[in-house]
């Protein structure tokens, strides 16, 4: 079974950077699309980001463009979401997706086979 752990969350203030990891285990890696989704109290989960099986092609919502840079370590079985300038509408908490039937990626949640527990990001100051 393949499991998805996030770590990286945390409390930051308007203008802080964080870095998001999510280890892989159980699964053959580079066969899964990966994406980071996010989701606020009282809202629906959404997409933020994706990459690709290579990680040659990038994926964002608007709202993150410039912002925000999803990279993956196929050798390392790990995906990382660098989050820079961070804004407080950006507090969710964020997870971890994969999944291997995408052509390319999908931002419906639904399509996701496999998650991770979450992890809390606030932006307050």
């Amino acid at each position: 079974q393949v499991q998805l752990v996030e770590s990286g969350g945390g409390l930051v203030q308007p203008g802080d950077s964080l870095r998001l990891s999510c280890g892989v285990s159980g699964g053959t890696f580079s066969t899964y699309v990966m994406a980071w989704f996010r989701q606020a109290p009282g809202k629906e989960r959404e997409f933020v980001a994706a990459v690709t099986r290579s990680g040659e092609a990038t994926y964002y919502t608007d709202s993150v463009k410039g912002r925000f840079t999803i990279s993956r370590d196929n050798a390392k079985n790990t995906v990382a979401l660098q989050m820079n300038s961070l804004k407080p509408e950006d507090t969710a908490v964020y997870y971890c997706a994969a999944d291997r039937r995408f052509y390319s990626y999908s931002r419906v949640p639904g399509q996701y086979d496999f998650w991770g527990q979450g992890t809390q990001v606030t932006v307050s100051s």
